[in-house]
Parts: C-alpha cells; structure tokens; sequence
C-alpha cells in the first residue's frame, strides 16, 4: 500500500478517498453526536445549535462532517509537501499517513472544535510556506491572521498557535514591522466584528467568556489504543530522523517549511496547558505535523519492511479500535 502512495499518480486520489472511507466506515456507521466544553468557542456551539436538527434525524450527518473534514486536511497538508518540494518526489504518503493516524483512536474521528480548527491550521501553514520571497505578502499575512482569529472562535485554546503566525512569519520573511501589525489587526478584527454583533443585537447579558478547566484524559484506555499510540510515537521519531539526514540536500524554502512543520508540533503538543484538558481530541491538533514526518519516514528508507511494519500495523489497530471496540 506505502508503495501505491509512494507514487505521484492521479489516481491515488480516487484512491486516498477509498482508503479513507474503509478506514472511518465504523463511524459512518455508528456516529457519535458532537457535544460542547467550556473551552469551545462561540462559532462552534452555534454550528452544533444550527446543525442539530439535522443531525437529530440523520444521526450520520455529523460523521459524514468530520469525515469530510478530515480528507481535506489530508489533502491540504500533502498538496503542502509536494508543493514545497519537501520530499525528493511528488508523492501521497502524507495524506494515507494523515488518514491512518487519524483512523486509530476513536476521538480523532468525530466531529469537535480541535477538528474544526485543525482544518483552519493546515490552511494557515500552507499560506505561512508561501510568503517565502513573495513580493507582496501583506494580503496572505492579513488573511492568515483573520484565519487564526476565526479559528479561535471556534476553539478558544487555539490562541496558542499566535506562536506559530510568530515564529512562521520570522522564518519566512525579513522584518516588516507593518507586516506584523497586518497580522495581529487581521487576528483581532474577527472578534472585533463578532463583538459588534453582539453589542448591536443587545446579547451582553448572554455573553460569557470561555474557561479553561483542568480535567482528566478521558480516551479508551485500552492495549490497542496504547499500541497505536507507541507506533505513531515510533513513525514520529523514525521520521525525524530522515527528515534531518535530508535537510541539506533541500531547497532553502523547502528547508524553512520543515522548520515549519516543527514549529507546528511543539505548539501542538503545548496547546493542551492552554485547554486544560490532555484528553485525545486536543491531540488531533498535532497530527498534521505528525502525518508530514511519519510520511518522510516511509518515503526514504531502502528496507521495505519499515513501511510494511508501520502502515499494517496502524491499520490493524485502526481497525481493531473501530470496528471492534465501542
């Protein structure tokens, strides 16, 4: 299967949609309604609100959502790869990787506010990886701030990713002191607006900030979850590897988008302080990233028994978590 992705054929997207669709069939299946927490954001709970008629009588509205979702992130982050040049080849290994790691806990599969956001976040990297020598960035830098300051109101702890537009636009671009005010204006004006909207329409009284509460992880405590979770830690470092080994045979543009990518994790993996909470859907925020590297980690390596290892493992528990634990 690496080996099908491995290739840059058209084809592998009919194919990659297939992949997808076998892997979070359970969940089509069984769908899961979307609730609320403390830390999601406004946007979010009046999508849940606006939708829930209808997922009331069509149950796998809600699936058939984050599903959708889900395959375009895939797709973003490995358009993302091959249009940087950051593997040797064009190839469709980030996206199959994205829809495995995906595919094996059942909390990265439902429709949530870290979903949401994760989709707002693959956009921004992928415009962050294009300012590189653009000659006239203000317009994406604009629009990458009002993407993060959207995305925040669909998930409050997405603030944390401000590091990301900062550190991204420090590695991409010279110093522009009115590219930086661009950003932070473009980041405020989506609160800016919805604050208009709620002192116009008299809803002050209503108005309640979110919180952040610290509560415990609540995912399926299980050999296999704990399996999945170790091979993804393993492609992880295994990845990481490779990705380093190659750097100097890199373009300088390909080079800054893997600082990127990194850049991406570590605000991934620090996110949660912000959310209070370290349970699984916060982690999907991190995937990305994940599926990028896991995706070098397969692309390179001689012996093809790494990639068979890696890929029917995590499917194998993929599997076992969706199709045979509730």
């Amino acid at each position: 299967m690496t080996g099908t992705f491995k290739a840059n054929n058209p084809i592998n997207h009919f194919l990659l949609l297939m992949y997808g669709l076998v892997l979070h069939i359970p969940f089509l299946w069984h769908p899961v309604e979307p609730t609320t927490a403390a830390t999601d954001g406004y946007f979010y709970r009046y999508l849940i609100h606006w939708i829930e008629p209808a997922g009331t009588a069509f149950p796998w509205l809600f699936s058939i959502i984050a599903f959708v979702l889900i395959y375009l992130q895939a797709i973003g982050i490995n358009n993302l790869v091959n249009r940087q040049k950051m593997l040797p080849k064009p190839n469709y290994l980030p996206a199959m990787s994205y829809l495995l790691i995906t595919a094996t806990l059942p909390e990265w599969r439902v429709l949530s506010a870290p979903l949401i956001m994760a989709t707002f976040l693959v956009w921004i990297l992928s415009q962050l990886s294009r300012l590189y020598n653009h000659p006239n960035g203000r317009s994406i830098v604009f629009n990458i701030g009002m993407a993060l300051g959207t995305a925040t109101l669909f998930y409050f702890p997405g603030l944390a990713f401000i590091l990301l537009v900062v550190v991204g636009l420090s590695i991409t671009r010279p110093f522009k002191l009115t590219e930086w005010i661009t950003a932070f204006l473009g980041m405020l004006a989506p609160a800016y607006f919805y604050a208009a909207w709620i002192f116009l329409t008299d809803q002050w009284q209503d108005f309640e900030l979110p919180s952040v509460r610290f509560v415990s992880s609540g995912f399926h405590k299980t050999i296999s979850t704990y399996l999945a979770l170790g091979l993804i830690l393993l492609a992880l470092l295994v990845g990481s590897v490779f990705v380093q080994n190659s750097l100097n045979r890199l373009l300088v543009q390909s080079r800054k988008c893997w600082g990127l990518i990194y850049v991406y994790l570590i605000t991934g993996l620090l996110m949660p302080l912000l959310a209070g909470s370290f349970g699984p859907d916060n982690w999907i925020l991190v995937l990305a990233p994940v599926a990028a590297i896991m995706a070098a980690g397969l692309f390179y390596p001689d012996r093809k028994w790494y990639g068979w290892v890696m890929h029917w493992g995590l499917l194998a528990l993929a599997v076992i978590n969706g199709y045979f634990i509730r």
